[in-house]
């Protein structure tokens, strides 16, 4: 049988040809065809080509179907999960790129080409030629994945334009189904150029009220068809109706073209067939009906008023219930139009009726009441046509107003392919189905005829070329065994491993066994399988001449019989032609012939190369002479010359490429070229020499001579004869251009240089040089030949002119004159700083005047003589003399004191400042305090330095020099004596000042050691309390945390067993949001209850939801926040209240509620960051947005708490729990023995035991259950772990309350209840200690009896017969448990003992704090897994705080904010807003009850969790909180793992905002309706109502809010809701 090969055809029809192909014969049209599907097809409107988009590849056709170009799109480096570019994935692999989308995009001639590959990346390529890429970009992210990567799901698309800062530009709308890791907008527009923020392919329109995104999966879209008419752009689908029922309808959606919003989203369904019997879209085509048709959709009544010019949506559709089953069906655009305003004007005016039944659906909304009443003007559609942000939307067609039509015509197969075109006012149906099938049909006839069969399956790409008079058709086609012949060489056959196709070796062609004739001869045939093709391994020779005819010896691996000729290409055999290969790649040289690779011979007959074996040797000439020769002057050259024999007699002109253009070409007289070369030297005279004397100094070898007549250096012989012989000729006189510098000094000494030209050849040809007439001297060593001359000036006469010209004179007389002066002058100093200075120098001084630039360089020489003057300067610059030390006796500095040391003189301060002056006491020097004209102050050093010099180092004497240095000059002013130890004087302050301090000293040491003495015998005694104690604690850590691990193992397996008791998202929602209100449990919130009269309830309820409406203008939502924040009486409370209240109104579209929160917290933070202080920003909950935060994170995280952090800190309450159970806890001073916090730990030692109670529940079996209690435990602490532990797998809020049950013990016949007071209570004065089990002797293994009680009943009133019992008990109020409180200790007990027991008594209480240690000892391994669940990066990190603090950090580089105050953001956003809230407040999340003592351990931990947090360093200290102490230790441990979470949570691959809605709406989708919104926007309403005046003031000062009319309508709410007087 034959194996059929799978690929694409597109087919060339002719569609008025009647003709039908026969059977098996070929194809008779044009057909082009392609190796893999084609996906889709376009055809440009101007030039006719046509593009097809297939499986890894683009091609480009003329209209005849002839290839132009083509472009591999794939196979592609790709994984599933990849996000782009690939270089950054692991696991790639080649995947194969489906085309996607294929769309013309005409106002810059390019093709937008999208493909499956890379998350749906799209690319522009020349419209011209495909093979030309005109932009890619993989680099862009997640904006720019524009299609999927499913294989199934389908992409439309159509262009349009985008208007924005009054420009238009060209974007394309796309409509997409939706792919498991595809973005999953529906319907996005993409923009085709760069603009500001914006990028190619960028989806551009982000609204926050369309809401086709999110619920993409539920709906299952199909797109099929996309297309423009009269301002609109309509998408043809399939969908679900809702995720309960799969069946698919098919809808038109419509939108205007410049909504850049998707306001006007509407969806209207579409029926085909009696009961939409056809009701999934296949294909479809929208072109004008035809005269004939439109006439007769007209008279059927069925369409309303169809005209020819109209446009008609032909669309095929097939049955779900019957796939093979499909039909045509036609409806009129302006049907569809009218529809479409029916409902959206149902839905703004009828409260979405038609008829008095619901007409309108928000198809992806989970409201129920959503279309307002009667809230718009009669015009409300004509201002709006494309909606707004205040009016629902999107809007759907409920199914009873769907748009429906008749087949047309129906078949028993699968059609998918239609299209339309009017002949002769007929219009004519061309239908395509997936057996390859194409009929036509001719409507109003309703006749179908074949025409014809071209495959498999003809797709959706139908359509007609410009003339309308040929048909393309995309198919896919069955193609037989013979398509082996497509194979052109032996390896791609073989490589089919087809056994019907082999190799025909003789005739080089891939063929069936059948057609190769000499198949069966040995290796004549080669079968494809066999995976053989011959192989070449050698020849010789390797070259041969194709002049030439000659054996090539042949090596191969397979044998086979040659009986003629054959030529071989397996390997490559050169074959070459002499003549061509050297005259078209060499110069024509005989040289390069006899050199050659080829083996050529040099023909020296006709001088060319050839492969005649008859050649000679290369002729070739040599030794030129002369080899130097003047450019310009004809010259005679001979040379030598070898191989000439085959040239005699004959004459040769020699060339150069030089001279080509002037001489004639080389050549023999009469014979042909002779190629040779020799080389000589050409060169130019006046090349480099300008002048007269430059050409003179030449080499004599290139008789080089001065030309007057042409004014220029020559060859001798092309100078003119009429000067009497070149070698005559004499140099012109010199010419001077320049002289350096132009000003000098009258009394000379200094050089200028002159230059010119013709200034002599050699320095000995200068003869004298005169300046202004005064001679100067030459300086021969710096003389340039011809061009410059340096000599010095002398002094000029004062009587003389200073200025003048400079002569030079050279050789034999000849003068040159300057056209320029040179000027005597001298520089006059005006002005010189500072005017003082010591005579030893030293000083830097500044001198300003006139002429100082005179001479070359700037060269002042000032001489100060001893008369203190300046030579011929009337400044005067006075010296001052030697300053004058008039004290010379020795300063003494005592005991090395430091003081200030005082010299007296005279002149200090005239001649320098305290900063300029130098001091020095031995080697050392001083710092100068002050300076005075007679006073110096310095500060000596504090030790005795050393002498400056040796020789007074060898002095003996204590005096050291003190040496004062001014500038250069140096003063030794006197000696500095340093007292030493031996003198007089020292003696007498010993016994003076040391004797008493000595006495002094020994009784202190005789004190302090008695006292040490008696303090070390108690040091050892608490050293050794201490000891025993860390020994008791590390025993008691390690044993109760043993303890713990048993009974938690319990806890653990009903965590497994997934018995942790996490709350609804209802309750969870409440408690956060409401229960910290003033009202707790009992806010309206939480109850869920509204007093309004049953009368009113309709009213309310559609005004409620007219005011949600109005709730989702983003335009009257910010005013009426920011009219609520400028209230002064708005306080925080409030502001906490408004905001739950706002996330509750607004959960139904989350993703509007966070465009609004994003909205209000761009605002907040530029006013911190303007405000200077950005740090403060999200640290309390001030501001409405604050909370609005708060709220979304609890929404966000509420699914990652049930799934990760839930469990930890489930586990760390337990452990807590259980920890402070373990020993007794004062239930009226709510204190505990265990604890974390210091505040809330038991000071006494209370005794007691453990008992194991044996529990018997009435009325709930014979079972008993066995419960640890403390014997100091209260009654109510008993029955509290009673019900714990019996009802352990019972959620908190449905076990029954303490109060509700009774405890009776029953030690014999008869039984005791047990309560907390009863009259048995024990007295301490006024004081009743409550009940324990001690009180009443229960033991170990007690029989207790737990049963309920009818009616509610306190602790203290347990004996029902008794009254005066009760009454009792009420008077008196002082009861205590264990401790009684400190400030109400009896005074008899108070007097007892010592002042030392007391205080050791006081002291004792401080030793319980080491309780504290092991508590946390006990903890530790649950609060690290709490933590490390929370801020664990390389785990599950929440989109929502990854979105979020993306956008954090997008804003602080906006704003240049540091690291530390991003890190103070982050931490004030989810760590203190969110992750603090619910650890000191686990019953926010599970259904449990959180005692007083357990919160105090749970705040402990959540401090903790706080300073873990923030940057700052925490200093400890003794006054330090203990609590603080407590985890000192393990805080810098817990900052780390903060700093890396944040860092790694800004490592990830980002969250998209469509990723973010899809979550949201998720969200919003699975808890929306089980909140009380109606109650949330009845208590925003009284928001509105109490500041109504201000919000109405602030609506009507906005021109947004004026245009949408949002006064009106909340004046219309107002009405309503509470009969508020308005202008109405």
């Amino acid at each position: 049988r034959i194996l059929p090969h799978w690929i694409s055809l597109l087919l060339f029809l002719l569609y008025q040809s009647t003709s039908q192909a026969k059977e098996n014969d070929n194809v008779p049209f044009p057909y082009f065809l392609s190796e893999t599907s084609i996906n889709n097809v376009v055809q440009d409107p101007q030039t006719g080509r046509i593009y097809l988009g297939a499986i890894n590849m683009i091609f480009q056709l003329r209209p005849s179907l002839h290839l132009e170009a083509r472009a591999e799109t794939g196979p592609k480096e790709d994984a599933r999960t990849c996000t782009p570019p690939a270089s950054a994935c692991q696991d790639t692999k080649p995947m194969p790129n489906l085309n996607k989308l294929l769309l013309i995009h005409p106002s810059n001639s390019s093709l937008i080409v999208c493909g499956s590959r890379y998350r749906g990346i799209c690319s522009l390529l020349n419209l011209s030629n495909v093979e030309q890429q005109l932009y890619y970009s993989d680099s862009k992210g997640e904006r720019t994945y524009v299609t999927s990567i499913e294989d199934n799901v389908n992409v439309v698309g159509v262009m349009s334009t985008y208007r924005k800062d009054a420009r238009t530009f060209d974007v394309f709308l796309v409509g997409k189904g939706y792919g498991s890791l595809d973005s999953t907008k529906l319907i996005s527009t993409r923009i085709l150029q760069d603009y500001n923020e914006w990028v190619v392919f960028e989806s551009i329109i982000e609204a926050s009220t369309v809401q086709t995104t999110p619920f993409v999966p539920k709906y299952l879209h199909d797109f099929q068809h996309a297309f423009k008419d009269s301002g609109f752009v309509y998408f043809l689908f399939s969908r679900t109706l809702d995720g309960t029922d799969n069946k698919n309808l098919t809808y038109v959606s419509r939108l205007c073209e410049d909504d850049q919003h998707y306001y006007s989203h509407t969806e209207l369904q579409l029926n085909c067939g009696q009961k939409n019997k056809y009701n999934k879209v296949r294909a479809a085509f929208v072109a004008s009906p035809g005269k004939e048709l439109a006439l007769a959709m007209t008279e059927a009544g069925t369409y309303g008023k169809v005209n020819s010019w109209n446009k008609v949506l032909f669309m095929v559709a097939s049955s779900d219930d019957d796939e093979n089953k499909s039909a045509l069906c036609m409806y009129p655009l302006n049907s569809i139009n009218e529809r479409l305003v029916d409902i959206i004007s149902a839905c703004y005016s009828d409260s979405g009726k038609i008829s008095g039944f619901p007409a309108v659906d928000i198809p992806y909304s989970f409201k129920t009441d959503f279309c307002s009443s009667k809230i718009a003007v009669s015009d409300m559609l004509k201002n709006y046509k494309c909606g707004a942000d205040f009016l629902p939307s999107p809007l759907a067609s409920k199914p009873r107003y769907a748009l429906e039509a008749t087949e047309v015509w129906s078949t028993s197969s699968l059609l998918t392919a239609v299209a339309v075109a009017v002949e002769n006012d007929h219009t004519i149906a061309f239908l395509g189905n997936n057996q390859g099938d194409v009929f036509k049909v001719q409507f109003c006839l309703s006749v179908a005829s074949p025409g014809g069969t071209f495959g498999e399956k003809v797709n959706k790409n139908l359509f007609f070329d410009l003339g309308l008079s040929h048909l393309y058709i995309t198919t896919d086609k069955k193609v037989p065994v013979q398509t082996c012949l497509q194979k052109k060489d032996c390896q791609s056959c073989v490589g089919l491993r087809d056994p019907y196709c082999g190799w025909c070796v003789l005739e080089g062609r891939c063929t069936r066994r059948s057609e190769c004739r000499r198949a069966e001869e040995k290796n004549g045939w080669l079968w494809s399988p066999g995976q053989q093709c011959v192989k070449i391994v050698s020849f010789f020779p390797p070259n041969l001449s194709c002049k030439k005819t000659d054996k090539v010896r042949l090596s191969s691996h397979l044998l086979f019989v040659l009986s003629w000729l054959v030529w071989v290409c397996g390997m490559e055999l050169h074959s070459h032609a002499c003549f061509t290969n050297i005259y078209s790649l060499t110069p024509k040289l005989c040289m390069s012939c006899v050199s050659s690779s080829w083996g050529c011979q040099w023909n020296t007959l006709d001088h060319t190369c050839s492969d005649k074996d008859d050649g000679s040797e290369c002729p070739q000439f040599e030794n030129p002479d002369p080899v130097l020769i003047p450019v310009g002057h004809k010259t005679r050259i001979s040379f030598e010359g070898i191989n000439l024999n085959n040239h005699r007699d004959h004459v040769f002109t020699i060339g150069t490429e030089l001279m080509k253009n002037v001489e004639e070409e080389v050549r023999s007289e009469d014979g042909p070229d002779v190629h040779a070369s020799v080389s000589v030297t050409l060169y130019n005279c006046s090349m480099g020499r300008e002048d007269c004397s430059l050409c003179k100094y030449a080499d004599s070898k290139y008789r080089c001579v001065w030309c007057s007549k042409q004014n220029s250096c020559v060859y001798e012989k092309l100078c003119s004869a009429l000067q009497g012989g070149p070698q005559n000729t004499e140099c012109p006189n010199p010419t001077i251009t320049n002289i350096i510098p132009r000003f000098g000094p009258t009394l000379g000494g200094i050089s200028i240089t002159i230059r010119g030209s013709n200034l002599g050849i050699h320095k000995e040809d200068i003869k004298n040089i005169t300046v202004v007439g005064e001679p100067c001297t030459h300086k021969e060593e710096k003389y340039s030949v011809s061009t410059s001359v340096v000599c010095e000036i002398k002094a000029i006469d004062p009587k003389k002119t200073p200025w003048g010209q400079v002569e030079v004179v050279v050789n034999g007389g000849k003068r040159g004159t300057s056209s320029m002066y040179f000027t005597y002058r001298d520089p006059i100093p005006v002005e010189v700083t500072p005017t003082k200075g010591p005579k030893a120098g030293g000083t830097l001084i500044t001198i300003s005047g006139t002429f100082l630039e005179t001479g070359r360089f700037l060269m002042l020489i000032v001489v100060i003589n001893a008369a203190c003057s300046v030579l011929k300067q009337p400044v005067q610059i006075s010296l001052i003399s030697n300053m004058t030390k008039l004290d010379n006796q020795p300063l003494r500095n005592i005991l090395s004191i430091s003081v200030a040391l005082p010299l007296q003189g005279r002149g200090f301060s005239r001649a320098m400042t305290a900063s300029e002056a130098q001091a020095f006491v031995g080697d050392v020097q001083c710092l100068v305090n002050t300076l005075q004209d007679e006073k110096l102050f310095l500060d000596p050093p504090s030790t005795t330095p050393r002498a400056r010099s040796r020789r007074q180092r060898r002095d003996t004497r204590p005096e050291l020099l003190d040496l004062i240095k001014f500038g250069k000059g140096e003063w030794m002013v006197g000696s500095v004596q340093y007292q030493k130890k031996d003198d007089l004087s020292f003696y007498i302050i010993i016994p003076a000042v040391i004797v008493p301090m000595l006495l002094i000293i020994i009784i202190s040491i005789y004190c302090y050691r008695r006292k040490s003495q008696q303090a070390e015998r108690e040091y050892e005694k608490v050293k050794h309390q201490l000891d025993n104690l860390e020994e008791s604690v590390r025993e008691r850590c390690k044993k109760e945390f043993t303890d713990l691990m048993i009974e938690m193992e319990d806890h653990t397996n009903d965590v497994s067993e997934g018995r942790i008791p996490f709350l609804d998202y209802k309750t969870y929602t409440d408690r956060v949001f409401f229960l910290p209100s003033k009202d707790g449990a009992n806010d309206v919130m939480i109850t869920g209850k509204l007093d309004i009269p049953e009368a009113r309830k309709a009213m309310v309820t559609q005004a409620l939801n007219q005011f949600s409406n109005l709730l989702n203008s983003k335009t009257f939502l910010i005013n009426f926040i920011r009219t609520l924040e400028r209230s002064h009486d708005f306080n925080a409370r409030a502001k906490v209240y408004f905001a739950s209240l706002l996330t509750v109104a607004l959960h139904g579209k989350l993703e509007y509620y966070t465009d609004i929160m994003r909205t209000l917290l761009l605002e907040l933070m530029e006013e911190y960051v303007q405000s200077k202080n950005p740090k403060l920003m999200l640290r309390r909950s001030e501001t409405v947005v604050e909370r609005m935060l708060c709220n979304w994170m609890s929404i966000c995280l509420y699914q990652f708490l049930k799934d990760s952090a839930g469990e930890p800190l489930y586990k760390l309450f337990r452990a807590i729990k259980h920890q402070i159970e373990k020993g007794p806890v004062d239930v009226r001073v709510k204190k505990a023995k265990y604890t974390l916090n210091d505040t809330g730990l038991l000071g006494d030692d209370v005794e007691y035991s453990i008992l194991t109670l044996q529990v018997l529940v009435q009325g709930e079996g014979p079972d008993v259950t066995p419960v640890k209690v403390l014997n100091c435990d209260t009654i109510s602490q008993v029955k509290e772990k009673i019900i714990e532990q019996v009802y352990r797998n019972v959620p908190y809020s449905q076990r029954p309350k303490v109060d509700s049950v009774t405890l009776e013990w029953r030690p014999g016949s008869t039984g005791q209840i047990l309560s907390d007071l009863d009259l048995t209570s024990q007295k301490e004065g006024r004081w009743r200690r409550i009940n324990t089990l001690a009180h009443y002797n229960v033991r170990d293994n007690a029989t207790l009896v737990l049963s309920r009680v009818v009616h509610t009943q306190h602790s203290y009133d347990q004996n029902h017969e008794n009254h005066e019992e009760r009454n009792a008990l009420l008077e008196d109020d002082k009861v205590f448990h264990l401790v009684r409180p400190a400030d109400e200790l009896d005074e008899i007990k108070s007097k007892r003992g010592s002042i030392k027991d007391k205080s050791m008594t006081k002291a004792i209480t401080e030793i319980y704090l080491t309780r504290l240690l092991s508590v946390k000892g006990t903890l530790q391994q649950f609060v690290d897994d709490f933590f490390r669940s929370v801020l664990c990066s390389g785990a599950v990190v929440p989109a929502a705080v990854k979105y979020f603090f993306d956008f954090l950090d997008e804003q602080a580089l906006k704003h240049c904010v540091d690291e530390e105050t991003i890190h103070i953001w982050k931490t004030n956003s989810l760590p203190l807003r969110f992750w603090v809230n619910i650890l000191k407040n686990p019953h926010f999340i599970f259904d449990v009850h959180v005692s007083e003592v357990v919160d105090a351990s749970l705040s402990v931990i959540a401090q903790t969790f706080m300073d873990a947090c923030t940057k700052s360093e925490h200093k400890l200290s003794r006054d330090s909180p203990s609590n603080k102490l407590l985890y000192a230790k393990e805080i810098s441990t817990y900052k780390k793992m903060v700093d890396d979470y944040y860092k790694g949570v800004r490592q990830m691959v980002p969250v998209s905002d469509q990723d973010m809605n899809t979550h949201l709406a998720e969200v919003s989708r699975s808890h929306t309706d089980k909140l009380n919104t109606q109650v949330a926007l009845h208590q925003l309403y009284q928001y509105a109502s109490k500041y109504y005046d201000g919000i109405i003031a602030s609506l009507d000062e906005d021109p947004a809010a004026q245009s949408k009319q949002l006064t009106l309508r909340l004046q219309q709410i107002a009405t309503a809701l509470e009969n508020k007087v308005t202008d109405l």
